[in-house]
């Protein structure tokens, strides 16, 4: 297997001052992948030089992804120290953070957190592999009360040492102006949808102000994503001519284009591949875009949302826009 030197992956600096590698392997096999496949993939990433992971209790595969990590240890591969584990707290467990903290701790073998996110912001449950019209007829709407218990749980986890930093996740500027402010720990990152048909400059631009660091999911549209959230509208960001002109200029897949925008755009991306990991990594080491191709990248935003959340509505909401505060208050 080809190995590329962890120390010549560029940095990203949180604000505590800690450095972590650019880009991220994401976990998360959008109901298409097995979680003996996505540890594979982890497994094959560990050893071609990835160090940071991000990964969530409702994948699903935390547990094999632990097996992956020890083996790492015990092979001399990588160290704990070495290694950059992210997890998130799921809705169901927004009342009871330190067990689910645990548990992932415990599946992943990691002895601590180095991020942990607030998967969404409101405890609206779903089930697995549920479909789009799916409803929790306990779902509600955001609230600023709740949120910020499960964040005080959050920094007491920090303040025993479980957890380095927090993170917050699909979260809007509303929501963030709501509870910013009572916070006493900072968050480190937020993780939120990023690619280049739907850009987030507003939020972008937000987060950097705060020196809160973006980390963007779906990096290269997740052509592969669940099938509750594909909809005939949705534009497929690695089919747009500006996309495939520069990766054919480029000599590279698509997908390699969108990764090397990320980076230069300032966000940290975490793509997911159970194949193509290596190519992920070695684009953020050359060949940087021009500022032209940044230029044409950024022409092509079109505000297109892939993750909508349709199975987070509440009774008495309107549509899925209710959830993102798209008029600059919270709806509720």
């Amino acid at each position: 297997m080809q190995m590329i030197d962890p120390a010549i992956v560029p940095k990203k600096k949180l604000y505590t001052g800690t450095e972590i590698p650019c880009v991220g392997m994401g976990t998360f096999g959008s109901d298409r992948v097995t979680p003996e496949e996505v540890a594979e993939a982890v497994a094959g990433a560990i050893r071609c030089g990835y160090r940071l992971f991000d990964c969530a209790a409702c994948y699903g595969n935390e547990a094999q992804i632990g097996q992956v990590f020890q083996n790492a240890y015990a092979e001399g591969t990588a160290e704990r120290e070495d290694l950059f584990i992210m997890s998130k707290v799921w809705n169901d467990m927004h009342r009871n953070v330190a067990q689910a903290c645990k548990k992932s701790i415990s599946d992943l073998k990691c002895g601590y957190l180095d991020l942990y996110f607030i998967h969404w912001p409101f405890p609206n449950y779903h089930a697995p592999g549920c479909d789009v019209d799916s409803r929790n007829p306990d779902s509600r709407p955001f609230s600023t009360e709740e949120f910020m218990d499960t964040y005080r749980q959050c920094e007491a986890l920090a303040e025993e040492g479980l957890i380095r930093h927090i993170g917050i996740s699909n979260m809007t500027i509303p929501k963030m102006d709501a509870v910013l402010p009572m916070m006493k720990i900072k968050p480190a990152a937020a993780e939120i949808e990023m690619h280049p048909a739907f850009q987030q400059r507003e939020l972008k631009i937000y987060l950097e102000e705060r020196n809160i660091l973006p980390v963007g999911y779906m990096p290269i549209g997740s052509p592969r994503r669940p099938e509750r959230d594909i909809m005939e509208e949705d534009v497929a960001d690695l089919e747009l001519p500006a996309v495939q002109e520069i990766a054919q200029r480029h000599g590279v897949h698509p997908a390699v284009i969108a990764l090397k925008w990320a980076h230069q755009n300032g966000q940290l991306p975490i793509p997911f591949s159970t194949h193509h990991y290596y190519e992920n990594l070695k684009c953020m080491t050359e060949d940087p875009l021009t500022e032209e191709e940044m230029t044409a990248i950024a022409a092509l935003d079109c505000n297109n949302r892939l993750v909508k959340g349709h199975v987070f509505l509440w009774e008495g909401a309107k549509d899925w826009h209710d959830l993102w505060d798209e008029d600059g208050v919270i709806v509720s």
